[in-house]
């Protein structure tokens, strides 16, 4: 059978990384992964962030401070005026956890092709009752012509249009490799709470292959082919 697997954890250590990145004592494992699960919560509702598109947060811990990596569509949003809203955010952090808390902002450059951030923009007109078919197809078509995406994938599951019984809607355009490993797939997750209940919106979102360490040869590799190109060619 088949089973479900997230495609960012499947390809964690091939060609992604985690996005919380520490070490501690085992005793304190359980606290600081509920405080960093706490932190991400607290980001991603507050006021100042709303409607900035954060598409990823890293979190890196150092021996006496925080590290919070926040990857915005619109940075502005999150910096404010004169980096007043910044500061507000970073105060707020600081009072749920002892070390300093530090904030840095990335641009996302390609804001068409991020699974997540294309997630929420098909969440947020749900609930301004746009049509699904229509916000599907616009976020596919954007992401394949904007975004330059190989192949994207969204899968509604809800009450689709109001109707009476929960129901699953999927469009797909291009391909999606979900089994190869060294496939580059973005995979976005946002819910739209809607007057008729919850609407699950999944992003799958194909850049390409990303090989990585595999083109690199190493030492070993590179004085056999030496070992090789030298030997004298036999008769």
């Amino acid at each position: 059978m088949g089973q479900k697997v997230n495609p960012i954890g499947l390809r964690i250590g091939i060609n992604r990384t985690w996005s919380s990145r520490w070490y501690v004592d085992p005793k304190e494992y359980a606290n600081t992964l509920h405080e960093d699960l706490r932190l991400r919560k607290f980001i991603v509702n507050m006021s100042e962030t709303k409607g900035s598109d954060i598409a990823e947060l890293e979190i890196i811990r150092h021996p006496q401070r925080i590290t919070i990596v926040i990857h915005t569509a619109r940075p502005g949003v999150i910096i404010g005026i004169k980096g007043a809203n910044i500061e507000k955010i970073g105060a707020e952090l600081q009072k749920h956890v002892t070390k300093k808390i530090q904030i840095k902002i990335k641009e996302v450059r390609n804001a068409d092709n991020n699974a997540q951030i294309v997630a929420q923009n098909i969440a947020r007109q749900l609930l301004a009752r746009g049509s699904f078919r229509r916000t599907m197809k616009q976020a596919i078509s954007n992401a394949i012509k904007k975004g330059n995406a190989q192949g994207v994938k969204v899968r509604l599951s809800g009450r689709l249009g109001g109707a009476e019984m929960s129901r699953t809607e999927e469009a797909k355009e291009g391909r999606i490799p979900l089994h190869t490993l060294r496939a580059d797939i973005d995979y976005g997750f946002a819910e739209a709470h809607t007057t008729f209940g919850a609407i699950g919106v999944k992003v799958w979102v194909y850049n390409g292959m990303k090989y990585g360490k595999e083109q690199k040869e190493d030492a070993g590799v590179l004085v056999r082919k030496r070992q090789r190109d030298r030997a004298p060619a036999r008769n």
